[in-house]
């Protein structure tokens, strides 16, 4: 079997008193596309985080492609967009992709810029505008439209649909399955169940510093009831807790 790209190893980090993530162990597989699902304030974000190095954990390891994840080297093969994406205002669009790429260590090719913003749904004309004139849907593809063109090997998406509108969401999904088709990985945090059932191929909800449930996303209406799910999502969550 081949090495996780991601493996987190009895993890645990607390602010103050609050634990908010408990002994956590995850791994995914190349090729997964995994959604994190929680309420607010579950830990997703923190989780996304933790794995990234943008904060310490109190206990466990986390490895990315084999690499502790505190070596920028875990990160060379991975393009993230936070949840909240705020481009440098002063540059324009063409100006933001350009350092993107040249981070990557690839190359500014315009007409595939040009491709990916109308797979997007972003009129190219935007390459030339400030980014302080854009809208939040029009940054928000500009941050997708980044991380695509870095084609990298494994995605963090952290509630990437925020702010698109049913068009854009829609040619967000259809990229992604050709990214999946190509056999990359991705790590998708979302609010929206139907966006994770649509798009992912396997579910962790996260309460309580914990997984609560663990499978396809068919699996958590079998096993919790409820004619949808954000119905079976209500019951997992509801479960008397003896933690």
């Amino acid at each position: 079997m081949s090495e996780p790209v991601v493996q987190f190893s009895r993890v645990s980090k607390q602010f103050g008193q609050l634990s908010v993530l408990r002994g956590i162990d995850l791994a995914i597989p190349k090729g997964q596309f995994l959604g994190l699902a929680g309420v607010n304030g579950a830990g997703k974000t923190t989780l996304v985080k933790c794995l990234l190095d943008f904060c310490d954990i109190d206990g466990g390891a986390i490895r990315i492609h084999g690499i502790d994840r505190r070596r920028p080297a875990s990160r060379a093969r991975l393009a993230f967009l936070p949840e909240r994406f705020t481009p440098p205002y002063f540059l324009t669009g063409r100006e933001f992709v350009r350092s993107m790429l040249r981070l990557a260590r690839r190359p500014y090719e315009e007409d595939a810029v040009r491709a990916a913003f109308a797979d997007l749904d972003l009129d190219p004309a935007a390459l030339a505008k400030p980014v302080r004139a854009y809208s939040k849907g029009m940054t928000q593809k500009l941050g997708l439209a980044a991380c695509f063109l870095s084609r990298r090997e494994f995605y963090v998406l952290d509630e990437p649909m925020s702010g698109l509108d049913p068009k854009a969401r829609a040619r967000v999904k259809a990229i992604l399955a050709r990214l999946r088709g190509e056999g990359r990985t991705l790590l998708f945090t979302s609010h929206s169940l139907a966006d994770i059932e649509e798009i992912c191929d396997h579910m962790l909800l996260l309460h309580r510093g914990v997984f609560a449930f663990s499978g396809a996303p068919a699996e958590l209406r079998e096993h919790h009831g409820g004619t949808s799910l954000e119905e079976a999502f209500l019951n997992c969550i509801e479960v008397p807790y003896d933690g």
